[in-house]
């Protein structure tokens, strides 16, 4: 028997309930300080996500994933296609991300599981930009990418090596948008990304990366 004041996860409306709870937590992350990184806020993901349309089978992908905001709307957004009992499995295949951090990571795991995402094996802890470029072939490349990389990082030694010449830097913003430009499938690939401002202006590797976006 469920004792009074537990959550029951089985219980759609107790999950409805628990989900605006950790939505809250994961919103007061964001006047952490510490911890702002943590949290899009959800108009922006939500806007994100309305303008990419995701569809029922596309591969999306968030390579900074954080807490997993992008990745919920997308899940929310899909959801409202589904026709049989097939496209929840099928929707769990297409969802991926992947977290540097433990603790993002952990909750990120979390918010994947309130939202129907029961085995979330796709949701790997891990750092997207330690894996050299060259070594993404064309099964890797997918149809959506959406994330906020992080801002004003600078990786370790070593790690802009992964990446060819033209792209090499240690900021990681800039690494990040490499990245997603490399592994967007070149017939149905699409992204939306949160970039700071210094990216329309800067030079050096910022230049590259404009250059070869407009071309």
């Amino acid at each position: 028997n469920t004792i009074q004041g537990d959550v029951d996860f089985n219980s759609s409306d107790d999950r409805h309930v628990f989900n605006d709870i950790y939505e809250k937590i994961l919103s007061d992350l964001q006047s952490a300080g510490n911890a702002g990184e943590y949290y899009t806020p959800r108009a922006v993901t939500q806007f994100m996500v309305d303008i990419l349309n995701p569809q029922l089978g596309e591969v999306v992908f968030d390579p900074a994933c954080g807490t997993g905001g992008f990745l919920v709307n997308v899940i929310e957004h899909v959801k409202k296609q589904f026709k049989t009992s097939k496209d929840s499995a099928k929707l769990q295949d297409t969802i991926h991300g992947v977290e540097k951090k433990p603790l993002p990571h952990m909750l990120a795991m979390t918010n994947m599981m309130l939202h129907g995402i029961d085995v979330p094996t796709n949701i790997r802890h891990d750092n997207t930009l330690s894996r050299p470029l060259k070594d993404y072939g064309p099964k890797d490349r997918v149809d959506i990418i959406i994330t906020n990389p992080p801002f004003g990082g600078v990786e370790e030694d070593g790690i802009e090596k992964n990446f060819p010449k033209k792209y090499q830097t240690r900021e990681t913003a800039d690494l990040f948008m490499a990245l997603i430009m490399h592994l967007l499938r070149p017939d149905t690939g699409r992204a939306a990304v949160v970039l700071p401002d210094g990216f329309l202006f800067g030079e050096s590797t910022k230049t590259n990366l404009k250059k070869e976006l407009l071309e």
